[in-house]
């Protein structure tokens, strides 16, 4: 189990916003739980010290293509990128940096798979460098992929054979717990059951971590083979559930790295 870094993007500033609160139609309804008073390579720049790879930038709507580019600039090949990534840039992306590009919502239309996008994505930079960003919320008993900042119910629930498909097509997931995003108030656990039972290829979990015990549960339940992102409670994002510190600690003690936190 590995912690994987985030630097979540609003409006060109480093931010926590609670993933149910993102509204389209009714912007006044987003919540924000922190603002960074450092830029996004100040981020980046700490994860690369930490030899924390794997880690995402989200661009969270329009105007975040610079604070992205200086985040990517700060550590060449150790950041991931998502947000309104299609096939016509992801090249460029690549080109500025990340390890991988992060799709989610050019990959569905109507709600449904859409192939040809998907295709044409794993044609322009290839599977090894794809993450699909599943994220979902839950509706019944199942949980359905959203998209558009998790704003939309696709008609895709996770399940054994949906994971199995998109997994042919690319090298990662990246999935939010978009319910309890931003939170603080404990994983999904059901969520957490299926990824650990279902999910063939890496997949990082994110949402609802609070503190150390919370990495624990992950840990086991995902029996070691989910890997988390951890926003709102660490203390670098106004937390106070769990230090950055902390989290390096459990990374390197669960990955089996040398080095001291």
């Amino acid at each position: 189990m590995k912690f994987r870094p985030c630097i979540d993007l609003h409006k060109g500033e480093v931010k926590q916003i609670v993933g149910s609160s993102l509204s389209d139609k009714d912007p006044a309804m987003l919540k924000t739980n922190f603002t960074a008073d450092k830029p996004s390579s100040w981020y980046a720049e700490m994860y690369r010290d930490d030899n924390l790879t794997g880690g995402h930038i989200i661009m969270l709507g329009e105007g975040n293509e610079q604070a992205a580019s200086e985040a990517l600039a700060a550590w060449p090949g150790g950041l991931q990128i998502g947000g309104g990534i299609s096939p016509d840039n992801a090249r460029l992306w690549l080109d500025r940096g990340a390890s991988h590009v992060i799709v989610t919502s050019c990959v569905f239309k109507a709600g449904r798979i859409d192939r040809d996008c998907l295709a044409r994505l794993v044609r322009t930079v290839g599977k090894n460098r794809l993450v699909l960003d599943l994220s979902c919320r839950k509706r019944g008993d199942d949980y359905y992929i959203v998209t558009d900042r998790w704003q939309k119910f696709t008609e895709v629930a996770i399940t054994a054979k949906s994971l199995a498909e998109f997994g042919r097509s690319c090298d990662e997931f990246l999935i939010h717990a978009a319910d309890v995003e931003g939170k603080c108030e404990g994983v999904e656990v059901g969520l957490l059951e299926k990824l650990s039972a279902w999910a063939d290829c890496p997949t990082t979990y994110a949402g609802g971590v609070r503190h150390l015990a919370d990495l624990e549960l992950i840990d086991r339940l995902g029996r070691g083979r989910l890997d988390v992102t951890i926003g709102s409670a660490l203390d670098i994002f106004g937390g106070s559930g769990i230090t950055y510190r902390q989290a390096v600690a459990f990374h390197r003690a669960k990955s089996g790295q040398a080095g001291s936190s």
